[in-house]
């Protein structure tokens, strides 16, 4: 910091900050035109004139399936490859993440790998071994931006492309044995503290298919939950998919009720709400009496 701000900062507060907004702009200006602006410019010209695309993602799992309505999209017009990098290291502490200190570990993606390879317009799907890669979803991550916007449009700011996310896109069969149930599954990452499932003692047949600990937290407060432990997130799709009705919160679970268009409910985090719903049967709720109201009307359907 310079004199001239020093004292900006005492005698002049409002200037001092419009000052370090200005600089703040500029710099992160000049970020995007040094390393990233040929890059997405680049992508666009890859996408105009190619005929099979290379995608490459790191993670999240629910950041993997939200890109998936971008590669459907160019897949109208391109043969689609995905390729996924494992154990790359989350650069901030994620409190209670299920792969530690990486976005998507071995066994992350041994789990995701069989829902993909259910998708059509995939064409190939595999680890990333330093392919050859044409848009790297990764980016996102890395540009001047603050992700404070619906996660499900991140892949399309790195392309260029967009689609419309009230369709359906994720297909899976429905599951086997698990049918017309209340299906949960809450990350202990971004809950609102605002509400409570207490509500839903009086139903029989409340499964939760996220992940040991979590089932546990919810447990206190619904007596009569069921724990599922899925084989594959290609199970747990399976389960959405046949479900009466479906409970998340932003993680991998509503994201795949997204993509099947489940009758859905969002616990929306009052502190951080990247997840949207779009379309039908989906609502997303702060309050507990707009939580149960919902509820109810997606449980009469």
């Amino acid at each position: 910091m310079n004199i001239l701000n020093i004292f900006l900062k005492i005698l002049n507060k409002e200037k001092y900050k419009k000052n370090k907004l200005i600089l703040k702009q500029l710099n992160e200006k000049k970020i995007f035109d040094l390393n990233f602006k040929e890059l997405i410019s680049n992508i666009q010209k890859k996408i105009e004139t190619k005929k099979e695309i290379n995608f490459l993602h790191s993670g999240h799992c629910g950041d993997i399936i939200n890109s998936l309505p971008l590669i459907k999209k160019i897949s109208n017009n391109h043969v689609c490859n995905l390729y996924l990098r494992v154990n790359k290291n989350i650069p901030v502490d994620h409190l209670d993440h299920p792969f530690g200190a990486v976005y998507l570990n071995d066994r992350g993606f041994e789990m995701i790998k069989p829902l993909l390879d259910k998708q059509k317009y995939l064409s190939k799907i595999s680890m990333f071994k330093d392919q050859d890669i044409d848009i790297n979803l990764d980016l996102i991550r890395e540009l001047p931006l603050a992700l404070e916007f619906d996660s499900m449009r991140y892949s399309f700011h790195v392309a260029g492309e967009q689609t419309d996310l009230s369709e359906e896109f994720i297909t899976v069969d429905e599951h086997e044995k698990i049918k017309n149930k209340i299906v949960i599954q809450r990350s202990l990452r971004r809950q609102n503290h605002l509400i409570n499932y207490k509500f839903l003692n009086k139903y029989e047949d409340v499964y939760f298919v996220g992940v040991k600990n979590e089932y546990e937290e919810l447990k206190k407060e619904i007596n009569n939950l069921i724990f599922y432990d899925c084989e594959s997130f290609l199970e747990m799709a399976s389960i959405i998919q046949s479900s009466k009705i479906f409970i998340g919160n932003a993680s991998l679970g509503f994201t795949l009720a997204e993509g099947l268009k489940t009758p859905r409910l969002l616990e929306s985090c009052p502190w951080s709400s990247p997840q949207q719903v779009h379309g039908k049967n989906g609502y997303d709720f702060f309050f507990q009496s707009h939580f149960e109201k919902f509820f109810n009307i997606l449980y009469k359907k």
